[in-house]
């Protein structure tokens, strides 16, 4: 069996590693991170002003007056409304990072590109309101950026162009075709000058870009790669088929040593964020979002669900194996992991019963590292699927809330019940395995220390 695993890893591990430390995936999963705190600041100031408990609303409406939510909400609309733009400079700037160049030059010129490429018109219908006058027929409002292509839905398009931008400038900067100046002018100056060249190409490609788009979809580029791609990759992954290979990649790869987890999210990132911008966009109209049927507007998966679902306690759901063995450990070995993981399990950091117990290439934990996480995954689904969890907005929990408490924030009490749920089945599932291993390394102890008092026996 062990023959085989080694075999096995040989086969799989190398091209897998080649991808997850390619220089387009390197630059997606470090460029996104930039994002992280501007998402989690929105959603703390999101989560304030829609707390998913009614008296909340009505006791802050009675201590400073209805429109007590608008300042919270302006906060929450001003992050989550130009997270494609911060992605777009956080792709660019570490790809030319990456590469050994100017990372704050290529995350500008990341965002000009982005702009130019993108709508500088807003649609105005029949209805709308414009300076306080009801418009009477459709037009368009020139001269402005509208928000809905600089967030969610500019996620793809913010890679692309991000990934374009850090490529090119990185060509020029490495291969020395740049303006050069005199040692004696300051670094800062220097770098201006040394990104003219490079700008000036890729600004002139992000213009042909847009004439392009104007001439043959009369639209532009970011709103043909919504339509075109990201739109069907957001139906690819928020789907059934989607719930369940999430969490066998993550479990599957972190098996052999690969963090799962931030593979998945390194690829999966631009998705989850765009399906979650979807559904707070569906909120904000006063819609009821609905995960199911003919009226579905809203996205299930997102990355609360990876966060606070998949990978909860840890990748492969390690709390239940944890809890297994703080309650149930007979042997010395388990028992003392089990009290020092405990602590780091309950704030999802598992590395301890990965390998400690050991669960990386342990050819036995490895049916239900894979099968806990994907009953997690169906069951989450179906539960937003049928209603009885909502569906997940901008509100995201940090990856290491402890359970329930992730649950509650970003899925209200049903989100922390469902959360209780799959924590008893994942124990469930662990403990005969956890078990079994249990009853081994107890046997080796009460022989190791009956060799010990044989020995002693033998010296007296």
């Amino acid at each position: 069996m062990s023959s085989k695993v080694d075999s096995f890893q040989e086969k799989i591990l190398p091209p897998v590693m080649k991808f997850a430390n390619s220089k387009v995936i390197m630059a997606i999963s470090q460029g996104f991170m930039i994002t992280m705190p501007f998402s989690l600041i929105g959603s703390i100031f999101l989560l304030l002003a829609n707390f998913p408990i009614p008296a909340w609303n009505s006791w802050m409406t009675g201590l400073f007056g209805a429109g007590w939510a608008a300042p919270l909400n302006q906060v929450s609309d001003a992050t989550f409304n130009i997270l494609a733009i911060i992605a777009v400079f956080g792709v660019a700037s570490q790809y030319a990072k990456n590469e050994g160049c100017d990372s704050l030059s290529a995350g500008m010129l990341g965002i000009v590109a982005f702009l130019v490429v993108s709508p500088t018109y807003l649609a105005i219908n029949v209805g709308d309101k414009v300076g306080g006058v009801v418009m009477k027929h459709a037009d368009k409002l020139s001269g402005v950026i509208p928000t809905g292509w600089t967030g969610g839905k500019g996620m793809i398009a913010a890679i692309l162009v991000g990934l374009f931008t850090g490529y090119v400038y990185s060509w020029f900067i490495t291969r020395d075709i740049r303006i050069k100046m005199p040692d004696s002018v300051p670094e800062g100056v220097s770098n201006a000058f040394s990104t003219l060249i490079p700008a000036a190409v890729i600004l002139t490609a992000a213009a042909l870009v847009y004439i392009f788009f104007g001439v043959v979809t009369g639209g532009t580029a970011i709103e043909w790669v919504y339509k075109v791609l990201e739109i069907p990759m957001q139906g690819l992954t928020d789907s059934l088929g989607g719930a369940i290979a999430i969490p066998f990649i993550i479990s599957f790869f972190w098996w052999f040593g690969v963090h799962g987890a931030v593979l998945v999210s390194g690829v999966m990132g631009a998705i989850y964020q765009a399906n979650a911008l979807g559904n707070q966009d569906v909120v904000k109209t006063g819609a009821k979002l609905i995960a199911s049927g003919a009226g579905r507007n809203a996205h299930i998966i997102a990355q609360q669900f990876q966060d606070n679902f998949l990978t909860m306690g840890g990748s492969g759901i390690t709390i239940g194996l944890v809890l297994a063995m703080f309650f149930f450990a007979k042997s010395k070995r388990l028992k003392t992991l089990g009290n020092l993981a405990l602590v780091p399990g309950l704030f999802n950091i598992n590395e301890p019963v990965l390998f400690g117990f050991a669960i990386v290439l342990n050819p036995f934990m490895f049916v239900p590292f894979l099968i806990v996480p994907i009953i997690s995954g169906l069951l989450t689904y179906f539960a937003i699927y049928s209603g009885l969890v909502p569906c997940f907005t901008a509100v995201q929990a940090i990856w290491t809330t402890p359970p329930i408490i992730s649950g509650l924030i970003v899925a209200g009490w049903r989100g922390a019940v469902l959360q209780i749920v799959i924590i008893l089945i994942a124990t469930a599932i662990y403990l005969p395995f956890f078990k079994i291993q249990d009853a081994q390394y107890l046997k080796e102890e009460r022989e190791s220390e009956l060799a010990i008092e044989s020995d002693d026996n033998l010296q007296v």
